[in-house]
């Protein structure tokens, strides 16, 4: 009994050196200890030697991302159907014009020399192969036109003769020709009543439609000259 009662009061003099086993450690103490042994298992980050100010990443971030000039020019073309001619001087081109191709300064004359010229009109994405004097009636009636307005057709898919035909891809330069149509007034089919009846009754719809057509007279076209293109 002496022994056990010595022996206790040496464990409480000695100072405790190591730790107990850690399932008899509190649960902070034992997450704190395992949070430890994981960051120092950790890589270390290196970070880059070189970074861009931040008013130069703050600008790049701001600007907008601008299209291509080819992109942009080619939506603006899809979306040019046709142009209203009026007395006002149209206003100068900033944008500079493309060079022509060298196959197109040597048969652009010999197509301009020789005469009976057609063209393949789009209006609004329907074609037209047309020649001057030719009459169009629409399949609609178009938004804005009133008779007697001069309209230039600048979308044109194929020009030609009798031997040479030029093709665009998939629109001819609206600088190679000049197409003009006259607004010669609007027609009407007669008038449509479609009968509307369901099963097992006796009431019945009446649907009325009459649609409407633009009518245009092509009178003129014409093939540039090199001369004016490149003035």
């Amino acid at each position: 009994m002496s022994r056990a009662l010595l022996r206790s009061v040496l464990e409480l003099r000695t100072p405790i050196t190591r730790l107990p086993p850690a399932f008899l450690l509190p649960m902070p103490i034992r997450l704190g200890t395992t949070a430890a042994r994981f960051f120092n298992q950790t890589a270390q980050i290196i970070e880059p030697v070189s970074q861009p100010p931040p008013a130069a990443a703050a600008k790049s971030a701001a600007a907008p991302a601008s299209p291509s000039p080819s992109v942009a020019a080619q939506a603006q073309q899809l979306e040019t159907t046709f142009t209203l001619e009026t007395d006002a001087p149209a206003a100068p081109s900033t944008t500079p014009a493309a060079p022509l191709d060298e196959s197109i300064r040597t048969l652009l004359p010999l197509l301009a020399a020789q005469p009976g010229h057609y063209v393949t009109i789009h209006i609004h994405g329907r074609p037209y192969l047309v020649t001057e004097g030719d009459s169009i009636r629409l399949p609609f009636k178009m938004p804005g036109a009133e008779p007697g307005d001069v309209l230039r057709l600048n979308r044109a898919s194929v020009v030609g003769s009798r031997d040479y035909t030029l093709q665009g891809a998939p629109y001819v330069d609206e600088r190679l020709f000049a197409c003009r149509a006259i607004v010669t007034g609007t027609e009407a089919e007669p008038m449509r009543v479609v009968v509307k009846k369901k099963r097992r009754t006796r009431r019945t719809t009446h649907k009325f439609s009459k649609l409407r057509f633009t009518m245009l007279r092509i009178s003129e076209l014409k093939i540039a000259n090199l001369a004016e293109i490149e003035s």
